[in-house]
């Protein structure tokens, strides 16, 4: 019995050291832990320096990234999903103007990672991608605009006494102005005539920063107006389609400056906007802007801010627009003109779009 119990000692034995060498010798089945570690995040605005801490305004971001045991990288910003081996990721933010920005970050060995996020502020400079600087005396460019013609009472309302046309006596581009002129004439039945320009099939956009220099008609009664409509206003009524008013101003109301934006439940005379009092609408010329994204629509003039709407995925402000330029004559909003008007011309500098 004594030789039983030591031989099964030295099984013993031999069967423990056995196990011991097959955990942790150099034939181990044991998956060795991988996951990287150690992630670093470097990000540089292309440009940035001391006087622009957000970047030249081109929009590029820079980025190092370096983790242990890493093979794969993987960046998340905007949406767009970007995998590097090298860590190396280069990327240009394109929505005008300071904006805030999340950048998730994961370092990956197979099914293993590791993750992070930055938070960074990038400036991004618009650039001009369509205008009109009438320079060219004459009709307005056909390439870029249209007409509505007809009754200020048919087609699209407000009661307005005008007709509008496109002959060269309401509408001409002469010394690098465009001009409308409103006259008080009798005219296919109505008491004045002006012009309705509209680039519609011709030119529309989504999202960017509209600007006019313009100098407003003069006179009680006059409705100026520099706006946009929906592109889709063909198969969306309005106000389904939406309607941006960069610039309205009635001559009731001198130098009183609207930026209003219609959508349904806010038509009519309850569009979302704001106003300003500024000096010299009629006899200075002013620059009328908007800028316009996903999330927010901003109205300024003279680059003065005054109106922030807040724009969002259920509204139509998310598709494109087209471009009118236009002067009626009283109606709902115009009003009361004055017995002693005769003519009054609308001069509008440039239009300029930047994306």
């Amino acid at each position: 019995m004594n030789s039983f119990f030591t031989f099964f000692r030295i099984g013993l034995i031999l069967m423990v050291s056995f196990l011991g060498l097959s955990c942790s010798g150099p034939d181990s089945d044991e998956p060795e832990d991988n996951t990287p570690s150690n992630l670093n995040i470097t990000i540089t605005r292309q440009g940035e320096s001391a006087t622009f801490p957000n970047g030249d305004g081109s929009g590029v971001i820079n980025m190092i990234i370096t983790a242990d045991n890493a093979t794969l990288y993987k960046v998340l910003i905007n949406s767009d999903l970007i995998e590097s081996t090298t860590g190396l990721v280069s990327y240009t933010f394109n929505e005008m103007g300071t904006h805030s920005y999340t950048i998730h970050v994961s370092a990956y060995n197979g099914s293993q990672f590791i993750s992070d996020s930055r938070t960074i502020s990038v400036y991004v400079v618009p650039g001009l991608v369509w205008s009109d600087e009438f320079n060219t005396d004459g009709a307005p460019n056909p390439n870029k605009w249209g007409y509505n013609t007809g009754t200020g009472t048919s087609g699209w309302g407000n009661n307005e006494l005008q007709y509008y046309t496109n002959r060269p006596e309401n509408v001409i581009v002469e010394g690098g102005l465009l001009k409308i002129k409103l006259i008080k004439e009798n005219y296919m039945g109505s008491a004045y005539t002006s012009a309705r320009l509209l680039s519609q099939g011709k030119y529309d956009f989504k999202y960017g920063k509209i600007e006019f220099r313009a100098k407003l008609p003069a006179g009680g009664g006059t409705w100026p107006a520099l706006w946009m409509l929906g592109a889709n206003i063909g198969t969306a009524s309005w106000p389904a389609c939406g309607e941006i008013d960069v610039m309205e101003h009635v001559g009731n109301q001198l130098n009183k400056i609207y930026g209003s934006l219609h959508h349904p439940g806010h038509s009519g005379a309850n569009p979302d906007g704001a106003t300003l009092m500024i000096n010299n609408a009629t006899t200075e010329f002013h620059i009328y802007t908007t800028e316009w994204n996903s999330s927010s629509i901003k109205f300024y003039v003279d680059n003065q801010l005054y109106y922030t709407f807040t724009n969002n995925s259920t509204l139509p402000f998310n598709q494109n627009f087209f471009i009118i330029m236009n002067c009626a004559m009283g109606g709902n909003f115009g009003g009361t003109v004055d017995p002693n008007f005769t003519s009054a011309t609308f001069e509008i500098d440039y239009v300029r779009v930047y994306q």
